[in-house]
């Protein structure tokens, strides 16, 4: 395994944070068994976290205008199947692109982008997504994402989307 899946930092577990005057609060990150489990964008950050993470470190180029997609990096989803098939096309969404949810719904195995239960699962994965950024929920204009809104403007903003 290369470093970006060993957790970017020799797969240390730990949660890890770095401080973005772009986004106006913290990036943490948590990472366990050489995966990323959780991302999140807290005004403090947590007081036990690092922030020596080479995840952090392509993060914040990423926020100065350095395109990535972040496909590498190894996750870890403990979320319902049929939310994990919504967030696994999401992260297949090129940078600097975008779907709708309907675009979303009718790449996505087992959903009908015609069915609004469909549709609300969609929607419900999305907002829900424990990854943010590395999940690109940014990405669908006209779905829920689970960072708050004006840092997916901002991640919108990078990507001119």
């Amino acid at each position: 395994m290369d470093d970006v899946e060993t957790a970017e930092g020799g797969g240390a577990a730990g949660i890890y944070a770095r401080e973005s005057e772009y986004l106006g609060c913290y990036v943490q990150l948590g990472v366990a068994g050489g995966r990323l489990l959780s991302l999140s964008f807290p005004e403090s950050a947590d007081p036990s976290a690092g922030d020596d993470h080479e995840l952090l470190d392509r993060i914040f180029a990423y926020l100065e205008g350095v395109e990535d997609d972040f496909s590498d990096v190894e996750i870890g989803l403990t979320v319902p199947t049929r939310h994990r098939n919504v967030l696994e096309r999401v992260r297949e969404i090129p940078y600097g692109e975008q779907v709708s949810v309907r675009d979303l719904a009718a790449i996505t195995p087992d959903f009908d982008p015609e069915n609004d239960d469909d549709l609300d699962d969609v929607r419900t994965a999305l907002a829900e997504n424990p990854l943010p950024l590395v999940i690109p929920d940014h990405r669908v204009r006209d779905g829920p994402s689970n960072a708050p809104p004006e840092i997916e403007q901002k991640l919108r903003a990078i990507e001119d989307l």
